[in-house]
């Protein structure tokens, strides 16, 4: 699956990761466009302003990309962590995604999910995924995943504010 691009018509995390080491955000159903939710999502300058978890975000985007990332640590209040994976899916509007591979040095792969979802015109629905693959994953979300579920549900919360004051035109 890794570096595969799929649509979100077709891309389904809980189909194709398994859900013992899938975290998930809860689905939040946003009272704005899908592109604004999209330009957020990609405004990675900006997301010490709105982004409790990725408080700093650089890439250009495009695939194969380094997303070099500071998130706060939530296994550790009050200090970042510096994180670094790599663009595997984008289409606009609908998923962004980035992996961090395995290797040697670090065999812990995950694929973040973030799935945009159309409602309508005004309305579309949100939802952050995780899936820790490779041999450790089991692992890894016994250790991670109860705090990367807040972190997700914390920013899936956020975005949806900043998304539908933007809408309002209450914040550019």
């Amino acid at each position: 699956m890794s570096t595969q691009t799929l649509t979100a018509d077709r891309f389904d995390p809980f189909k194709v990761y398994d859900p013992e080491t899938l975290v998930a955000s809860d689905l939040v159903e946003i009272d704005a466009p899908a592109m604004v939710v999209w330009k957020i999502l990609t405004d990675m300058p900006r997301y010490g302003e709105w982004n409790p978890f990725c408080v700093w975000a650089e890439s250009t985007l495009e695939m194969g990309a380094p997303v070099y990332m500071r998130l706060n640590n939530y296994a550790n209040p009050g200090s970042l962590a510096p994180n670094c994976e790599y663009v595997c899916a984008f289409e606009p509007g609908r998923l962004l995604s980035w992996e961090l591979p395995d290797n040697e040095a670090w065999p812990y792969p995950a694929r973040r999910d973030q799935i945009i979802e159309e409602l309508g015109p005004e309305k579309c629905r949100y939802q952050s995924t995780d899936a820790f693959t490779g041999p450790n994953g089991i692992h890894v979300m016994r250790f991670c995943g109860p705090w990367v579920t807040r972190a997700f549900n914390d920013t899936a919360k956020a975005l949806k504010a900043r998304a539908e004051a933007m809408h309002r035109g209450e914040i550019s």
